[in-house]
């Protein structure tokens, strides 16, 4: 299954609807989506390692349009759809403590949590909700999601051969490994949020 799932993200890549999954993927993830958008990302980027940093761009852009609709939704929907959200990914008994830190560290938790694999989308709920200034805001998002999806271009640039012959050997590995991953980046949002 893990072979035929990543065998279409790397056919995709010919196909004109493929960008706009990965954009739609992308920006639900920085709202209310759980699957980060290297699950296209990546495989995008190997089977076209000259376009990884368009694919990066596409990333930056329709992630921060994500985190500013995730920031709406702090802002003007937290009673409803944003405390659901936070509770959903188990953050809705320490938003309050959350949100005294925006007033002393609000640039570095957008930045830190928005490289990381902390659910980015638990940030912008909270900042629309904090009150944050929104255009510090989306500056910080786009250093954050710019610097993450930036990095995996290069990398996969220089690297994509190598990286995709390992990734098809150890697919399993691989994908279980990014899955460890993602959910010790739930567990950190438990622990730190």
């Amino acid at each position: 299954m893990l072979r035929r799932m990543y065998d279409w993200c790397i056919a995709a890549t010919d196909k004109p609807y493929a960008l706009w999954i990965l954009g739609l993927v992308s920006f639900a993830e920085s709202s209310f989506f759980p699957i980060p958008p290297d699950v296209m990302l990546i495989p995008m980027s190997l089977a076209r390692p000259h376009r990884a940093w368009f694919y990066a761009t596409v990333c930056t852009i329709t992630s921060v349009a994500g985190g500013v609709a995730g920031y709406l939704i702090g802002a003007l929907l937290y009673d409803s759809v944003g405390q659901w959200v936070i509770n959903l990914y188990g953050g809705g008994d320490k938003v309050d403590a959350f949100r005294a830190l925006y007033a002393e560290y609000g640039a570095w938790i957008i930045i830190g949590k928005g490289l990381t694999p902390i659910p980015y989308k638990l940030v912008t709920i909270v900042s629309g909700f904090a009150g944050y200034n929104v255009w510090l805001f989306i500056l910080c998002s786009i250093i954050a999601r710019g610097g993450r999806f930036f990095i995996v271009a290069i990398v996969l640039n220089f690297y994509g051969d190598r990286i995709r012959a390992e990734l098809e050997k150890r697919l399993g590995f691989w994908v279980i490994l990014s899955a460890v991953v993602l959910v010790l980046g739930f567990f950190i949002v438990g622990w730190l949020f």
